[in-house]
């Protein structure tokens, strides 16, 4: 906990300075992109025709969005998907990494996508409740307006300016849940289920639901059932990326824990990409065993050296554990499935094989598209990130772009099984 407190401090004194490099970085990224490119924006600022790109607009995208250049979703769903749903197949695993990559956006810019791109959704809700940040949010869409069949609730990840996001992320002391263990206080407390005063150092306790304080377990949770009273035939899935991720398995874990059978009945599937450890080893043995059915719900999708999976630490000191099975992309998006992802606490003896993968992740990225398609051509700040990743590997290979791509260019279905373990 203290060293938890000491890193939130730290990051609270860079507050002011990262918000304002973020609006610069956004703003530059936008500008360039809706005018053309650099050259054409200058051209345009010369003969007094330059776009000026308004923050929260419909074509104001965040990094992510412009890291990531597809609009369109892998398949357009059917009523034959929607009439034999069933998690893992690649339909809704798109839908999933795909809604996961447009949380991050604002909610213009969600509803265009959600009506325009992908058409047979409709866009429902955009929430940010919390009330200690204004940082957790989540969107809700359904297949159709009428007589819905799939529900969709995604989480947002770590912003790459956002102050709250990093405290949220560090602040992984512990919420210790008698008879089921203990979780990461600050994704709790991002659910707004936790009160953790980092100033006072005071003691926490699980929050309770009150008309009064949009908590976003709450909100969220009451937004499904109005949903599923309306739409008596449909599932849901939750899904989320990084820090999103994360959240979206905490929330069906206070789903368990609270004993919303109604709500569990309807669960189709749970996907992360990229989701950081949430708890300890007895929270893990809780998690699997409801978890246990006949047909898997939980998928935690993992590429290759993607630094976040392997946060907190799995060791003596952090005690973290991942549940479930991994299903574990390589940097040629091979699937295969794992206890756990190679390099689990980030050992020095991979500094080397990290730094030759990240390169023939560069490489990859640059002819891709003439293999598989233009839909994989990717962004320049897509391999601008990768030149980066050369350096700190662990961080481009987070990237959306990576799971998507992983998701598109995997196998049909996603069998989050033991029964093909190899390592």
């Amino acid at each position: 906990m203290k060293l938890s407190l000491i890193l939130m401090k730290i990051v609270e004194y860079v507050a002011g300075p990262l918000k304002a490099l973020g609006i610069l970085v956004e703003f530059l990224l936008n500008l360039f992109s809706q005018n053309g490119g650099l050259l054409r924006t200058l051209f345009s600022l010369l003969n007094g025709s330059m776009i000026i790109p308004k923050r929260g607009s419909e074509e104001f995208l965040s990094v992510i969005g412009r890291l990531e250049r597809r609009r369109d979703l892998y398949k357009s769903i059917s009523e034959d998907d929607l009439s034999v749903m069933e998690g893992g197949d690649r339909v809704f695993a798109d839908i999933s990494a795909m809604a996961s990559t447009l949380a991050y956006e604002n909610k213009l810019v969600i509803r265009k996508r959600v009506n325009q791109h992908w058409k047979v959704f409709y866009f429902t809700c955009f929430n940010s409740p919390h009330k200690f940040k204004k940082s957790t949010q989540a969107f809700v869409i359904c297949d159709k307006e009428i007589d819905a069949k799939l529900i969709v609730v995604a989480f947002r990840g770590t912003q790459l300016f956002e102050v709250d996001d990093y405290i949220t992320d560090l602040d992984f002391s512990w919420y210790d849940f008698p008879q089921i263990g203990k979780v990461h206080l600050g994704f709790l407390e991002a659910l707004g289920l936790a009160n953790h005063s980092i100033d006072k150092k005071s003691s926490h306790h699980l929050e309770t639901q009150d008309i009064n304080k949009p908590l976003a377990y709450f909100v969220l949770c009451q937004k499904l059932k109005n949903l599923l009273q309306i739409h008596k035939n449909a599932k849901f899935i939750v899904t989320g990326h990084s820090l999103g991720g994360a959240l979206a398995i905490l929330f069906l874990a206070m789903l368990f824990v609270n004993k919303e059978d109604k709500l569990l009945e309807k669960l189709l599937a749970i996907y992360t990409f990229g989701q950081p450890r949430v708890g300890d080893k007895e929270f893990g043995d809780f998690m699997n065993s409801k978890l246990k059915q006949s047909k898997p719900k939980y998928f935690r999708v993992v590429y290759s050296n993607d630094l976040i999976p392997r946060l907190p630490f799995d060791d003596g000191l952090f005690m973290y554990k991942h549940f479930g099975v991994c299903i574990y992309y390589n940097c040629c998006y091979c699937q295969k499935n794992l206890v756990e992802a190679p390099n689990r606490d980030l050992t020095l003896v991979y500094f080397i094989p990290i730094r030759i993968t990240a390169i023939w992740e560069l490489l990859q990225s640059l002819v891709l598209h003439y293999i598989k398609g233009e839909s994989f051509k990717e962004t320049k700040l897509s391999i601008i990130s990768r030149i980066f990743g050369i350096l700190v590997p662990g961080i481009s290979a987070h990237s959306p772009v990576n799971y998507i791509n992983a998701i598109r260019l995997g196998p049909p279905r996603l069998n989050p099984t033991l029964s093909n373990v190899k390592g």
